[in-house]
């Protein structure tokens, strides 16, 4: 399991684990920074939006992240409103606030969808820029998680990962599986790969 923590200086970027840095070389793209990110959609990165945090946007992520504060389980519950945020935010500049949950190529849409790629992507480029403003106090980063096993029928399937600090649990923060503005799920890793 690799960690990412950021350097002491919020404005510098993070160092990444093998796994999260590979969420950017395989596509191309850069990892986030502290000012934008790189919204991917459209199948594996396929489209691609440059998101440039404002000011208004570090106060309303700070205030959501500041209900948080209080325990691990109160910053998980705040995450789930950051990606509704992020997902909001996004949605009708990219035309993702018609996308469906579980999108894949089956639905003839890419243009309008994420797949689990870019969901892992961007769910994980938002934790890193909220860890590099400080808004992070219970978890780091984690590794993104697969799981799939064709044996019993679970299909192949990716997420982004927060770690608890004190209990080194890993959690999921997987928006894929719901529709538009739904609050992503959060649950164990050790739950999640047992999921379909």
């Amino acid at each position: 399991m690799g960690l990412v923590f950021t350097a002491a200086s919020p404005a510098t970027a993070a160092e990444l684990s093998a796994p999260v840095a590979a969420l950017y070389s395989t596509v191309s793209i850069f990892p986030p920074t502290a000012q934008r990110m790189t919204v991917c959609y459209g199948f594996v990165c396929r489209r691609r939006e440059i998101l440039d945090f404002t000011a208004n946007d570090r106060n309303a992520l700070t205030q959501i992240m500041a209900a948080g504060r209080a325990s691990a389980a109160a910053e998980r519950a705040a995450v789930q409103k950051a990606v509704v945020w992020f997902d909001r935010r996004m949605g009708p500049i990219l035309g993702t606030d018609k996308r469906v949950a579980k999108a894949d190529f089956r639905y003839f849409d890419d243009k309008h969808n994420y797949d689990c790629w870019d969901t892992t992507r961007n769910t994980t480029s938002l934790l890193l820029v909220l860890q590099q403003w400080g808004l992070l106090k219970h978890h780091a980063i984690g590794d993104p998680h697969y799981r799939g096993n064709a044996l019993v029928l679970q299909t192949p399937h990716n997420t982004a990962v927060l770690v608890d600090r004190a209990t080194r649990v890993e959690w999921v923060v997987d928006m894929w599986p719901r529709g538009y503005a739904q609050l992503p799920d959060v649950m164990t890793v050790e739950k999640w790969v047992k999921e379909d």
